[in-house]
């Protein structure tokens, strides 16, 4: 038998024929082994590496996949993959036809719900738990390990306020790290670090008046102190709470020190920690960057603007205007409905609220949106970060949604630049006041133009809202495009033979539509091609497919964009192939015509 005992757990039963002293060495290979691959292939870094005690000692000691783990967000599940039959192929995680970097139930049976967003643990666990005792189940265990930054959000304490009056077996582990991608913000925060600095009473235990069985907090890297309490917690009935305290990185100096960075470091070297750093010499600008660099420019000559993110202000850039002007932008924590609320309220007062939430986590706020924004007509600037194909993070985390539910709202004005300067000037005009809340979504990765910054930041013109442009005239059809996918467009006409045949428009304003651009253009062309990186029902193509069918218009329309499913994870570029978007595919297409 190898002397590394990793190679040799292939599931949880394996892993539970070893002698509790040998467990240590598996929590050191285990780091190595997710250290050593991560280095190489990428992905999220830190979060499984503060979590490797816990993952064996829950597996050690509960009877996976009987018992029902729940790992909330995901990011910290690699370790449990890894144990779970996928270490021969977890050099595949997060790339195209590997495995997924987030618990997916199609995956595997230890992976007893899919997530990816974060806070939906406890109530997952909590409605398992309730089945089973319907079921007769009564010693069935059914565990859900959350973050201290994804429990301060709302739906994590709609799940404790339930589960505080049930019977229900079930097992909360609080992951007390104090950082989630950034650092952890608010009053919950302050809570959890009194608790652990021993300056609260525990009388005041605020888990506890949620009618909790409370222990802790011990130390989560403390592998034998945490099997003693799982051991004991698995023979409590009713609702318990563990609270662990763990370093996110933990094993990795590096990522140990720079907690944000190393989240998800990219490349580095395995043996020192060193980030493999990329040459960012004549690259265009990050989208994120052109958003924040421009609302801080913005923001020093107009005192009303307001910045608000939940929980993402490295990601989104607002940092630019959170260290400038710390009183005038916010982080309030994983809580999307709240900083959509929070956003309108300001509105109502004659605040300029740029609202920055990727995409994909606006979903969690759709109601706000129109409640509480839209139907009072609200002038929230939404800017949705990280809209179209994001990448490896997958299915959970592609924004291809927006177009379509937000284009059905009323009063919301749609729009998606096609570049950097496009970006910050409808910036700019959402400033100077518009009659309607607008959403302004734009992609992760960087733009198209190298010297953004020192040639264009600051040099703004107004957009005149609804109008569509012309970037090239053709001859035999007319491809509409919304965002950046233009610049896709762009390249493959420029491919062509015979580029004449194509004419090219861009049309950024999804709501309002250009109707009187649409007339000359359904007059002159009979064929139309749409393309986005949404969702083909329901986003810009279904809007072009309803203005014909209203007006009578019998061109053909051919429309392009993400299909109808759920799209896996893999390089943009990839995905962009799959869904027949990217630049080949739209030259093949372009010149049959």
């Amino acid at each position: 038998m190898s002397d590394n005992l990793l190679s040799n757990i292939n599931n949880p039963t394996d892993l539970r024929l070893l002698d509790e002293a040998q467990l240590p060495q598996v929590a050191q290979e285990l780091r190595d082994f997710i250290i050593d691959i991560v280095a190489v292939k990428e992905g999220h870094l830190g979060a499984s590496l503060g979590v490797i005690e816990l993952t064996i000692a829950l597996h050690y000691v509960f009877d996976t996949p009987n018992d029902l783990l729940i790992w909330d967000v995901g990011h910290q599940a690699y370790g449990h993959k890894i144990l779970t039959g996928r270490r021969e192929n977890f050099h595949t995680n997060r790339q195209l036809g590997g495995i997924s970097g987030f618990p997916k139930r199609s995956e595997s049976i230890y992976d007893a719900f899919g997530v990816g967003h974060s806070s939906t643990s406890i109530s997952a666990a909590l409605g398992m738990a309730i089945a089973s005792n319907l079921k007769g189940d009564f010693n069935k265990q059914h565990i859900a390990v959350i973050g201290d930054a994804s429990i301060a959000s709302g739906m994590a304490f709609e799940g404790l306020n339930h589960a505080g009056v049930t019977d229900a077996n079930l097992l909360v582990i609080l992951n007390d790290n104090a950082i989630g991608i950034d650092p952890s913000v608010g009053a919950l925060k302050q809570y959890l670090t009194a608790v652990k600095e021993g300056k609260n009473p525990r009388q005041n235990n605020m888990i506890k008046s949620l009618n909790f069985d409370y222990s802790g907090p011990i130390d989560g890297h403390d592998i034998f102190a945490v099997i003693k309490e799982l051991k004991r917690l698995q023979k409590t009935k009713g609702p318990k709470f563990l609270h662990i305290i763990t370093t996110k990185g933990k094993g990795l100096q590096q990522a140990e020190d720079d907690q944000v960075k190393y989240h998800a470091p990219g490349k580095f070297d395995a043996l020192t920690g060193e980030i493999h750093i990329k040459s960012e010499e004549n690259l265009p600008p990050k989208y994120q960057d052109v958003f924040g660099l421009t609302v801080l420019d913005l923001a020093k000559k107009n005192e009303k603007i307001i910045g608000i993110t939940p929980a993402m202000p490295s990601g989104s850039s607002l940092k630019f205007m959170m260290d400038a002007f710390p009183k005038r932008a916010f982080d309030v924590g994983i809580a999307e409905q709240h900083a959509v609320t929070l956003a309108a309220g300001m509105a109502t007062q004659g605040m300029i609220v740029y609202c920055n939430i990727y995409s994909t986590f606006l979903q969690r706020a759709y109601d706000q949106i129109i409640h509480d924004v839209a139907l009072q007509n609200l002038q929230v600037i939404f800017c949705l970060d990280r809209a179209g194909l994001v990448g490896e993070d997958g299915a959970t985390h592609h924004g291809v949604f927006d177009l379509a539910y937000l284009r059905c709202i009323p009063n919301m004005i749609v729009y998606a630049p096609i570049n950097e300067i496009a970006l910050q000037n409808i910036l700019y005009t959402a400033q100077l006041g518009l009659d309607h809340p607008i959403a302004i979504r734009y992609p992760r990765g960087r733009g198209v133009i190298q010297d953004w910054q020192t040639q264009h930041l600051g040099k703004y013109e107004k957009i005149d809202i609804g109008k569509s442009v012309c970037i090239k005239q053709g001859s035999k059809a007319a491809v509409l495009s919304n965002g950046t996918i233009g610049n896709n467009v762009s390249l493959a006409i420029a491919k062509m033979k015979h580029p004449e045949t194509i004419a090219h428009y861009d049309f950024s304003f999804v709501k309002p539509l250009d109707e009187k651009a649409l007339k000359s253009i359904f007059n002159t062309f009979k064929t139309i091609i749409t393309i986005e990186d949404g969702t083909v029902k329901g986003g810009f193509g279904s809007a072009i497919l309803e203005f014909a069918s209203e007006n009578n218009y019998a061109s053909k329309i051919t429309v392009l964009g993400i299909p109808d499913e759920f799209i896996e994870h893999g390089t943009v570029a990839e995905l962009q192939q799959y869904c027949k978007i990217d630049v080949k595919s739209l030259e093949i297409l372009f010149s049959s015509y």
